[in-house]
């Protein structure tokens, strides 16, 4: 196991140099001048020289690069041209509030949607199989964005039961927090039920067709005893993959979600700075986004041989 989990670690490593190395060649691809552009065109040119030689711009490529890359192993990413905030501080919190959300979301999903679908696979080409496949197809269809102006048009304008604006930390006062979470919870949880449904269908339909199962009901279990105690463990395995790449991507693109429902979280702040040309937040926040991905990825590789027997962690 240890030599498994080893393994998983060190395939990570080159992945997190390349979006490093990635994420600071397409920032120097940036038309135009750094410096210049934070500053404006009414900036003087002595005030220009002295943010690229704050930034070790005026350095050569290279050397940019190893000062960057120096700087983050020390946890030293910058601060933000804006606000004068550490970058690493600033990225962080607003990551803790898109973490509450995406997690949240996918928990819920992943409790309805993953019985649904073993259910929907259970009672394969019936009007139940039928209901929940095309309830899943429809909920994909619909942009996250659109249904989250929906929701915020119907329960916040027609009925008044959740506010339009503003957000509130769930540390600061939890009942209020959770009132302006409800909606983007419920923006994400809508749409990604219909990837687990069909995942999980799919998955459960593969496994049902397998030999052990037709063994088992030949011993004479009942049906409920066939899914839920044979078929169900090995049928989540392929669904424990989906539902950690919904989370890693949930992580990178709630921009839209947080821009509609005025979140402060780390989508928005990554827009922000991009419109702000703030470049040490948005490395910052690339940074965090693809270090995300690539844990969470992790976390289902080493956690896939307990959802599914047929895989060892050798």
């Amino acid at each position: 196991m240890l030599k498994f989990i080893l393994s998983r670690m060190l395939m990570a490593v080159p992945t997190i140099v390349i979006v490093a190395i990635t994420v600071f060649t397409l920032i120097r691809l940036i038309p135009g001048d750094p410096a210049a552009l934070m500053l404006g065109d009414l900036a003087e040119p002595q005030q220009v020289a002295a943010l690229r030689s704050s930034l070790g711009l005026d350095q050569s490529i290279p050397v940019q690069f190893m000062i960057w890359a120096g700087n983050l192993f020390s946890g030293d990413f910058g601060k933000s041209i804006v606000t004068g905030e550490p970058v690493l501080h600033l990225v962080l919190s607003r990551f803790a509030i898109s973490a509450q959300i995406v997690v949240l979301a996918v928990f819920i999903a992943s409790l309805v949607a993953v019985p649904a679908g073993v259910i929907a696979a259970w009672k394969q080409n019936s009007l139940t199989d039928l209901a929940l496949v095309g309830t899943a197809t429809v909920l994909l269809s619909i942009p996250t964005f659109w249904l989250g102006l929906l929701l915020l048009l119907f329960f916040g304008l027609k009925l008044g039961w959740v506010p339009v604006l503003g957000y509130v930390s769930v540390t600061t006062d939890w009942k209020a927090g959770l009132i302006y979470m409800a909606l983007p919870v419920a923006t994400l949880f809508i749409h990604e039920m219909g990837v687990l449904i069909r995942m999980a269908r799919a998955s459960t339909l593969e496994v049902l067709r397998l030999d052990y199962i037709t063994h088992a009901r030949a011993k004479g279990l009942s049906e409920q005893a066939v899914l839920w105690r044979h078929a169900f463990k090995n049928a989540f395995g392929p669904t424990w993959t989906m539902i950690g790449l919904i989370l890693g991507n949930l992580l990178g693109g709630i921009a839209v979600i947080e821009t509609v429902f005025s979140i402060p979280g780390l989508g928005r702040l990554l827009v922000d700075s991009i419109f702000q040309r703030d470049y040490p937040v948005i490395q910052g926040c690339l940074l965090l986004v693809a270090f995300a991905y690539v844990l969470v990825n992790l976390m289902v590789d080493l956690l896939y041989p307990l959802f599914d027997p047929r895989v060892t962690a050798e």
